[in-house]
């Protein structure tokens, strides 16, 4: 089995199409938005750990899988209390969205995690830079299933063989780095015109 990384159910989340550009066909096209968030990971990227003044323990660049699922990847943070529980941290770029695919990337995470360890994750958290806040993310049942339902979507879709079509949310095609391999305005066009199938 393939395992497939814990950044590609992002991606997937936020458009099949784009994960099917960046994972099958290897098109990966760095905007602002990427440079900026490339930049912005240079901090947390370094492996390591440090503990803090409340007994905190905090490891950097931890790589984590899931044998059940067939997923793998790294966690930005991973925090570790004094007790011992376990609190994955993801940094982002920008703001939180309105779109749910940064929670579940950390909630796959957590899934990795708890099978690694055989601890349970109650709690994730997202740290945005672009407003410099960090939200609290709860794995609740709904997203844990959310997530492991996504993951087989993802399955599904290599197993398919075929690219899937542009999203409907056309919204989300602003600022996307692909939208110049995508072209889903000029699709749309075409489309109308009668020349060719969404």
């Amino acid at each position: 089995m393939d395992y497939l990384s814990l950044s590609y159910i992002n991606h997937f989340e936020y458009c099949p199409r784009r994960f099917w550009y960046i994972y099958v066909q290897g098109q990966m096209v760095e905007n602002a938005h990427v440079l900026r968030g490339n930049l912005n990971h240079a901090n947390v990227d370094r492996p390591g750990y440090a503990t803090t003044d409340d007994a905190v323990t905090v490891h950097r660049r931890v790589h984590v899988v899931s044998h059940r699922l067939g997923i793998n990847g790294i966690c930005d943070l991973l925090e570790e209390d004094a007790d011992g529980a376990l609190c994955p941290v993801e940094y982002k770029q920008g703001q939180q969205g309105k779109w749910r695919n940064d929670e579940s990337q950390l909630c796959a995470q957590a899934l990795c995690l708890e099978e690694m360890t055989g601890r349970p994750i109650e709690t994730g958290a997202i740290f945005y830079f672009g407003s410099r806040r960090r939200i609290t993310v709860p794995f609740t049942p709904a997203l844990r299933q959310h997530t492991a339902v996504l993951i087989r979507q993802m399955q599904l879709a290599l197993a398919h063989g075929q690219i899937p079509p542009h999203t409907s949310q056309r919204q989300r095609c602003q600022g996307c780095s692909l939208i110049d391999v995508c072209l889903p305005t000029e699709v749309d066009l075409l489309t109308q015109l009668g020349l060719t199938q969404a």
